[in-house]
């Protein structure tokens, strides 16, 4: 219900193709009534408290004449410049310092008043005086030509922000490429070390089983060396079989026992009261002719010692003689 007394409120002051909303005590634009009405070219909002402009006002591109003028405004939204059919701009006596650099876009302005505003330095040279409708019409140019030049200045500073943000992306992808091309590196050494790694410990394993087997090999020669001397040991420390006894050594203790039985025989029949007996005549008999051939070949021996002992005695002789 508001919202149509709204309506029907504004379309009380619309007349033709204007729109007077002065001396409303308005502290905002009613932008979306406003919008209902494109054939409403020419807006007064004059001495109201409108302290700011919301963004959706500069989609009020219809409008050809604003006055603003006798408000509370400090700024301007950054967008005024979409305002492209705007010829006629009145902000006298508002609270303004600085304009939007957007308003360099505002190519159909032909009448400008920025009096009464705490405008910086620059852009208040620019303004001039504007006391008259020529003057007004200067400071729409001038400023323009100041706006414009702000806006040179801004896409030059946005140039070369965009090309430092350029070098800057350019850098960091470089950086980026370096810091993965040393990831990569780092990737390839660890795999590499990796890989030696297992080779070495592969190595190790085989060197391992290398010196298992010929550890197994060396315990088996002392085994075989130990077992060796073992039986070396065990064929030393065993006793010699004892000599068998010769044949010659036998027939040697048969023919002394046999001597010693004749001899016992003998001495049986010779000493005992068996020498009458018929068995003994013939042994008795051998036993003198024995002694009696023993009692001979005595002399002869001894005739054969004298004999030598001349021999000798007479060699000793003869060889003191040719000494002397």
């Amino acid at each position: 219900m508001s919202k149509n007394s709204k309506v029907l409120n504004l379309k009380d002051k619309i007349s033709g193709n204007e729109v007077d909303l002065s001396l409303s005590n308005l502290t905002e634009v009613p932008v979306r009534e406003l919008g209902l009405f494109p054939k409403a070219t020419v807006v007064d909002l004059s001495c109201n408290n409108i302290i700011t402009l919301s963004p959706e006002f500069c989609s009020l591109t219809h409008l050809v004449r604003l006055d603003l003028s006798k408000n509370q405004l400090t700024c301007l939204p950054d967008d005024l410049g979409n305002l492209v059919n705007l010829q006629h701009l009145d902000l006298y006596n508002n609270k303004l310092t600085g304009l939007p650099v957007s308003f360099s876009q505002l190519k159909s302005l032909k009448w400008l008043d920025l009096k009464d505003n705490p405008l910086e330095p620059g852009l208040a040279k620019a303004a001039g005086d504007c006391l008259d409708e020529k003057q007004c019409k200067q400071c729409a140019l001038k400023v323009l030509q100041h706006m414009r030049a702000i806006q040179d200045e801004v896409d030059r500073a946005r140039e070369k922000r965009l090309l430092r943000e350029k070098e800057l992306e350019k850098k960091r992808e470089a950086r980026q490429r370096e810091r993965e091309a040393r990831e990569r590196e780092a990737r390839k050494r660890e795999k590499a070390e990796e890989k030696e790694k297992r080779r070495k410990e592969y190595v190790a394993q085989m060197a391992a089983v290398a010196a298992q087997e010929q550890q197994k090999k060396k315990n088996e020669e002392r085994k075989k060396k130990n077992g060796q001397a073992a039986a070396d040991k065990k064929v030393v420390v065993e006793p010699a079989p004892k000599p068998r006894r010769s044949l010659i050594g036998l027939m040697f203790k048969l023919l002394l026992l046999l001597m010693l039985g004749l001899a016992g025989v003998a001495a049986a029949c010779r000493l005992t009261d068996l020498q009458k007996e018929a068995v003994c005549v013939p042994i008795n008999t051998a036993v003198d002719s024995s002694l009696s051939w023993a009692k001979v070949q005595e002399g002869v021996i001894r005739q054969l010692v004298q004999n030598l002992s001349s021999a000798a005695k007479e060699l000793l002789e003869s060889t003191q003689t040719s000494k002397n």
